[in-house]
């Protein structure tokens, strides 16, 4: 296999959702929360953490375990979630892990001297008087948060606001003090709910969930998940506190308003919830967000896409590729596993990822892996049946005259072989019944340039697609 930066960025046995990436010491950390393969809810495992070079996108190193679900004093049992988390560096130069578990209203805090921890509890935001925020008579329940540190200031922000919940107000933007945990000046709201959005500017794009906060030059930009929940969004303001106007959308992962390579309304993935953020990496700006696999909500996994800014400071919307960049292509020669599918979709389309999870009678296919949660074992596409696609871009191909698959499964047909989702079928590759993984392939010229991939399933039964190779 060949190894490059590619989406998922990190091997495709880890499911980390909610990423928020910073640069510390000439590397890229990475905290989120921990899904677990095949697993029946959001968030089961225990954080851990990645870091890469700055310099180099495709050479992820595993930190371990930071924090366990149990290290938290209201959890000793391990019963609640550890939610999405975010990292900011405190006054002392520390680091300070802020999270919320999945059935209490209140931020946890847990402090390291490192940036891949290990992190210790630390304690709970609080108000002044010792109520912890979220507890007291009139507070919104805190979720999600998400941290930026100025001098000893440091801006909390939270919430998590479903459409038509007149109860939640919108996202809150909350100060503490230098200790990290004491509220100096309380709540406010600085991006509405759908109930009072009337407007506002949000409407069609109000906050649900997922904050995260960033600053560039002299700009703040609040990213977060929309009500669609497909969609991180963004908005601006010279004020951490108030003034934030709607931006725009950075990424969705179905590709949903992309018109330059499909309509602007034609799902090219099943979609779900997200969360994530921006980061600035040797002087390039990318958006860190998750997708969904395993046909169900509750095994996501991180991607990125390279992101630029206009000069008037905004952001168009990122296309989801299988190599973070629509600039800088993958080799068009070589083995690559089907896991790097960033479009996946049948004649039957959905933005959503089927949240019932009922596959086994359900015709979309799926990306998934063998064996338990934690077994490395590589990736591929299942359920393929026919008219199911599965698009790879972008390669830069030269001289490309063969196309191998490994394929395996109750399925006896063809895979066509195109450049473009409705393209020309520049060549097909038969394939039959197998219990394991079968190499097939078939003389097809791939034009010279800079090209997508797309293989489709045409026949009966269905066919698991491990991987494809370009010579």
């Amino acid at each position: 296999m060949i190894r490059h930066r590619v989406n998922p960025y990190l091997p495709s046995w880890e499911y980390i959702p909610d990423g928020e990436p910073y640069v510390f010491n000439d590397r890229v950390y990475v905290y989120g929360s921990h899904d677990r393969f095949n697993g029946h809810a959001f968030c089961l495992n225990d954080y851990v953490c990645w870091s890469a070079p700055v310099n180099d996108l495709g050479s992820w190193r595993y930190e371990g375990v930071i924090y366990r679900k149990t290290d938290d004093p209201l959890n000793p049992d391990g019963h609640m979630c550890l939610y999405a988390p975010d990292v900011t560096v405190g006054p002392d130069g520390r680091y300070y892990l802020y999270y919320v578990l999945d059935k209490v209203p209140v931020v946890s805090v847990a402090v390291s001297d490192t940036p891949a921890g290990k992190y210790e509890f630390y304690g709970y935001v609080h108000y002044p008087d010792g109520t912890r925020l979220g507890e007291r008579e009139g507070d919104e329940p805190q979720f999600d948060p998400a941290v930026l540190t100025e001098g000893d200031r440091t801006y909390l922000y939270t919430g998590f606001c479903p459409v038509g919940d007149k109860s939640r107000s919108g996202a809150m933007a909350t100060v503490l003090g230098p200790d990290m945990l004491t509220v100096v000046e309380e709540p406010v709201i600085i991006a509405p709910s759908e109930p009072y959005s009337r407007g506002s500017g949000y409407e069609g794009h109000e906050f649900f969930e997922a904050p995260s906060i960033r600053k560039r030059g002299d700009t703040y930009y609040f990213v977060y998940s929309s009500i669609v929940m497909h969609e991180l969004c963004y908005a601006v303001s010279k004020d951490p506190r108030k003034g934030f106007e709607y931006g725009g959308v950075i990424v969705s992962n179905c590709d949903l308003h992309i018109d330059t390579y499909k309509p602007a309304e034609k799902p090219m993935y099943y979609g779900g919830n997200n969360h994530g953020s921006i980061v600035e990496i040797n002087g390039e700006w990318y958006v860190f967000y998750h997708r969904h696999t395993n046909g169900t909500a509750f095994s996501r996994q991180g991607c990125l896409e390279k992101i630029h800014f206009e000069e008037d400071g905004t952001i168009p919307q990122a296309e989801m590729t299988s190599c973070g960049s629509i600039d800088e292509p993958l080799p068009g020669k070589g083995e690559y596993p089907a896991y790097l599918a960033c479009n996946l979709f049948c004649k039957e389309e959905s933005i959503y990822t089927d949240w019932t999870g009922s596959w086994m009678n359900n015709q979309f296919p799926r990306i998934t892996q063998d064996g338990r949660d934690g077994d490395e074992e590589t990736g591929y596409i299942a359920n393929m049946k026919e008219s199911a696609t599965a698009g790879f871009k972008y390669f830069d191909c030269r001289g490309v005259s063969k196309v191998r698959i490994k394929v395996r499964g109750y399925c006896r047909g063809k895979f066509e072989v195109k450049t473009s989702w409705d393209g020309e079928v520049l060549g097909s590759i038969e394939v039959g019944f197998s219990n394991i993984w079968q190499e097939y392939s078939a003389d097809i010229r791939i034009p010279d340039g800079i090209q997508a991939l797309y293989f489709t399933y045409r026949g009966d039964g269905s066919a698991s697609l491990a991987s494809f190779t370009l010579e």
